[in-house]
């Protein structure tokens, strides 16, 4: 599937994602399948909604896993190293 998703990402919006992220709600899931998978575990979220900048409305905290899709995925995201990218006119 995830190669899939590669694919099909650089044919729609012509480059390759470096990286996958992904939220998992520990108030109902552990993220096993994500843990048995090998996505790295980065931490929580504030349990806040992105558009709550006064911090009004409280959500459940969602723990953040990454899979990286290349090894080098830090340089591509700096800008050190260019991503792979196609023509969309070839």
């Amino acid at each position: 599937a995830i190669k899939q998703l590669q694919e099909d990402w650089l044919r729609e919006y012509c480059y390759a994602p470096v990286l996958l992220e992904t939220f998992v709600d520990t108030s109902h899931f552990a993220g096993t399948c994500y843990k048995a998978s090998n996505w790295i575990y980065l931490g929580e979220t504030q349990g806040r909604g992105r558009m709550d900048r006064e911090r009004e409305y409280s959500l459940s905290r969602k723990a953040i896993y990454m899979y990286p899709l290349q090894n080098d995925f830090k340089d591509c995201l700096k800008g050190i190293k260019p991503c792979m990218v196609v023509n969309p006119d070839d």
